[in-house]
């Protein structure tokens, strides 16, 4: 593999993808599945059944021994993908062979110690020669992210940072203007009340967002199902699902059984998403 520092990432393919979602009057759909799960080909496959459902972009996760912000189904699947020996390598390849495979921008979404034990040059080099589009990292603060930045910058990647609800507006402003691609709208899910009032959360945080940047909002919200996905269309530029396509495959009796559900799943939100 050469390393000399020329291989360019798909940040443009991923605001093509988004602006072409926008000019149809529709959310982009983005779908999450850890790489590795139920095995690293069987991960890939999935990948490419969600895309061949509906899905505009992939993130693909990188397992993680002590995944903070997941919730108990991406945990479940993570510690298959890490007790089959799931490596950096094969997240690399998943991201490959998907994007190789489907010409979908593909994301990695990953804590940042991995990143840092593995080499941040080394890891945005591959990732941008894997064809990938750019990270997603919920644990980097933006004020100790100089150095991924240049790199990604160098590369052609995305930095996508999380904004919660519980951020304060001249903290949207400091992050949004950090970061690329995207901003990842986290309307954390359990304790924080009702759906209604978790939707409400969202679309919030949305408004305060789009009031510091012109980047795209995108929603993780626990969105499992059409009627979701349509709510959460109505007021972001995207809708991000991940447990949801996670437990149709850790349900599955096997695999083609659980390639076909998540497809499945794919063409339900994509015709959630689109706001008609």
């Amino acid at each position: 593999m050469s390393t000399d520092g020329n291989a360019k990432g798909n940040i443009q393919l991923l605001s093509d993808t988004l602006a072409k979602a926008k000019s149809e009057d529709r959310a982009a759909l983005i779908a999450y599945l850890p790489a590795g799960f139920p095995t690293v080909d069987g991960g890939i496959e999935a990948v490419k059944a969600v895309i061949a459902g509906g899905a505009d972009v992939v993130e693909i996760g990188l397992p993680h021994s002590d995944p903070v912000l997941d919730g108990a189904i991406i945990q479940t699947a993570d510690d298959i993908a890490l007790r089959g020996g799931v490596k950096i390598a094969d997240v690399l390849r998943t991201v490959r062979e998907a994007h190789a495979a489907t010409g979908a921008p593909v994301l990695v979404m990953t804590y940042w110690n991995p990143i840092d034990r593995y080499g941040v040059e080394r890891f945005a080099t591959e990732l941008a020669e894997a064809g990938g589009a750019g990270c997603i990292l919920p644990d980097l603060p933006v004020q100790e992210s100089a150095l991924w930045r240049e790199h990604a910058d160098k590369h052609g990647l995305a930095t996508v940072f999380v904004v919660a609800p519980s951020s304060k507006d001249e903290r949207l402003a400091t992050i949004t203007a950090a970061g690329s691609g995207f901003v990842y709208a986290a309307s954390l899910m359990g304790v924080t009340g009702t759906r209604e009032s978790v939707g409400h959360e969202a679309q919030e945080l949305v408004r305060r967002t789009r009031a510091k940047t012109e980047l795209p909002v995108c929603v993780g919200l626990g969105v499992s199902n059409a009627v979701q996905a349509k709510e959460v269309a109505g007021f972001a530029d995207g809708v991000i699902v991940g447990s949801a396509f996670v437990k149709l495959l850790l349900d599955a009796p096997d695999l083609p059984a659980g390639l076909a559900a998540v497809r499945a799943l794919a063409g339900e939100l994509a015709e959630g998403v689109r706001r008609g």
